[in-house]
């Protein structure tokens, strides 16, 4: 007897599918940017908190308020309480008292690179994360969406579908050859004072022909042509962010060459952390022939970190104790927990730290909080340590 013949999917069917999911996507995202809206960050910061991220005390606050240095604080007119400080009120203080942690002048700006050729080990959720990390901390950060997917992008509240044209506000046109000589056009500021951001759509795939069609004529224009572009406005930042596409391509090969530093993330599954093995072969292998064609590219430090860890897996632990062992001098101390809190801010295109109100007083958004932030210490004092700016106050902090 015959068995019925399963009939084949063509690319009707495969255009269906895709309008199907096209029409979910949508569906998602007009709940989330709503008509007439923007997104804005509500965070508020008391006195005390204000003292702690300015680096003074609370009544050398009040003093700079009184005598005029710093603007008279806002008011509850009913309680004629503080209602609070906005980052850049923080910022203004951090300027009024010499606080700004910003590199000098002559330090290169930190141009970081967050990769790995394998998707879903949270690239993006890190950028968003750190970016905003760095942010808080007072320095001037820039996010380059690199990745066409454009996760990024949606998170800083930009549909990539509406508000990001390709042929004016990403990369791809600085890609081409002819293109604009410096990436000022595409800088986009943000609802975080301190971050701009350059983003990404679906439309930032067509490079990666186009450079691959390039590349055996003009190899030095395809991988020197982002690191150009960053270096045309890196005097504007202390700290770049670069999220690569998920894949081993010609804007991942520009990223490695553009990059002055790399945080490689890797859950510790086995999976995961053995296609982070084969990203680290494929990355020597890859450099290597990079090196030919434009000589070598050394970086100021490369991390790895554990994302997604779930430490009541007996597995996860293992691999991570297995991690430590093999890399001793460069995995990061933190790891990414695998956590809820993450998972739901991510849902709604936004990050822990952008959490106001009853939902940050929960154990479990302090305990992210604590995590996320020993993740952005590691690093900051990794790129500090590039400036030479900075050597004699990390001396005095004990940590040169």
């Amino acid at each position: 007897m015959d068995l019925p013949v399963t009939p084949g999917v063509g690319l009707e069917e495969l255009e269906t599918l895709a309008t199907r999911a096209a029409t979910v996507i949508e569906r998602l995202r007009s709940r989330v940017y709503a008509p007439g809206t923007e997104k804005r960050l509500e965070l508020q910061f008391n006195v005390r908190s204000a003292a702690e991220m300015v680096g003074r005390t609370e009544k050398a606050i009040r003093d700079a308020e009184g005598d005029g240095r710093l603007p008279e604080p806002a008011k509850d007119p009913a309680t004629n309480r503080r209602t609070g400080y906005s980052l850049a009120e923080v910022n203004r203080m951090r300027e009024v008292f010499g606080t700004l942690p910003h590199r000098a002048p002559d330090d290169p700006a930190m141009v970081l690179a967050v990769q790995n050729f394998k998707g879903g080990v949270a690239k993006s959720t890190l950028v968003t994360h750190m970016a905003q990390f760095f942010a808080l901390r007072g320095y001037r950060v820039c996010v380059i969406d690199c990745d066409s997917q454009a996760s990024t992008t949606a998170i800083f509240g930009l549909n990539p579908d509406v508000d990001v044209d390709e042929e004016e506000d990403t990369l791809y046109p600085f890609l081409q050859h002819g293109g604009p000589k410096t990436l000022h056009y595409a800088l986009r500021a943000t609802y975080w004072p301190g971050i701009a951001l350059i983003p990404a759509n679906l439309g930032l795939y067509d490079a990666e022909y186009e450079f691959a069609a390039r590349m055996a004529r003009d190899p030095a224009f395809v991988l020197d042509r982002l690191r150009d572009g960053i270096a045309s406005i890196s005097d504007q930042f202390d700290i770049i962010l670069l999220d690569p596409p998920p894949a081993l391509g010609m804007i991942s090969l520009s990223v490695l060459r553009a990059a002055g530093a790399l945080l490689i993330p890797a859950p510790p599954n086995n999976v995961d952390f053995g296609s982070t093995a084969h990203f680290l072969k494929m990355m020597a292998s890859t450099l290597g022939e990079i090196a030919r064609h434009g000589g070598a590219r050394d970086y100021a430090f490369v991390k790895i970190l554990a994302t997604k860890m779930n430490d009541q897996k007996s597995a996860h632990v293992a691999i991570k104790r297995m991690m430590d062992a093999v890399f001793p001098s460069d995995m990061l101390r933190a790891t990414l927990k695998d956590s809820a809190e993450i998972d739901n801010a991510t849902a709604n295109l936004s990050t822990v730290y952008e959490l106001t109100g009853a939902q940050t007083r929960t154990e479990t958004h302090k305990r992210c909080r604590v995590y996320l932030d020993a993740i952005g210490r590691e690093l900051e004092i990794a790129i500090r340590k590039t400036w030479p700016s900075h050597h004699a106050a990390l001396r005095k902090e004990g940590i040169l």
